[in-house]
């Protein structure tokens, strides 16, 4: 009986070791995607040259890191999509996968950033007007109107009921010269426009750079 006793607690050892095991192998392989949240923020870290580099130059705010994308995630049931506005294909809503694929291509990495649990009952509003905004065409004037969205203009629009966000003052100077940075004297004037230098608007280094969020990690 004493023989029986002993061995039936080393297989409840052995079970309950081996489900513990399971159960750690199991939280260690979780993909860092499965972690996200509905309303997080993915930021795409910016190139150093064209558009990308030229936009980090006169708006890098980090040492860490610098940004010249973002877009929000939307959770539904068990898919993830991210909602955002990009030169190819405008406000949009597109699978996960597919976006980290996308950057993954360019040779760039996304950042996940998430609003502090104060001003996360701001995000169901949020990624509903998100979804309204879909289909309207790329800004590529970075010039605010209401018929077409930036990157980061769509996300600010995105929170604005709740002021999660604010404009300020859109600078194109280089602060290296002190001047406008020649990509963007070049840029405005192919397109007959005075560099709107001053005007209202937002960029994805200002956004990352706000006291409401918190970085989380990068995927």
């Amino acid at each position: 009986m004493l023989r029986f006793n002993i061995s039936f607690f080393k297989k409840m050892n052995f079970a309950g070791s081996l489900f513990f095991l399971i159960v750690l192998l199991v939280n260690c392989s979780a993909s860092p995607i499965s972690k996200l949240k509905n309303g997080d923020l993915l930021f795409v870290t910016a190139k150093e040259t064209g558009l990308s580099g030229a936009i980090n130059n006169v708006t890098q705010k980090q040492k860490a890191a610098s940004f010249d994308h973002i877009g929000i995630l939307e959770k539904n049931g068990n898919r993830l999509f991210v909602l955002h506005a990009a030169p190819k294909g405008g406000s949009q809503k597109q699978e996960l996968k597919e976006f980290l694929q996308d950057q993954k291509e360019d040779g760039q990495k996304v950042v996940v950033y998430r609003l502090k649990p104060e001003y996360q009952k701001s995000i169901p509003s949020a990624v509903d007007q998100a979804n309204q905004m879909l289909g309207k065409p790329y800004n590529f004037n970075y010039i605010l109107d209401e018929n077409s969205y930036y990157c980061s203009d769509f996300i600010e629009r995105a929170f604005r009921e709740n002021h999660i966000f604010k404009l300020e003052p859109m600078t194109f100077i280089d602060p290296k010269t002190g001047k406008i940075n020649v990509f963007w004297e070049e840029f405005y004037q192919k397109k007959n426009l005075k560099v709107p230098e001053g005007e209202p608007g937002c960029n994805p280094n200002g956004l990352a750079g706000s006291d409401k969020l918190e970085r989380i990690k990068e995927l």
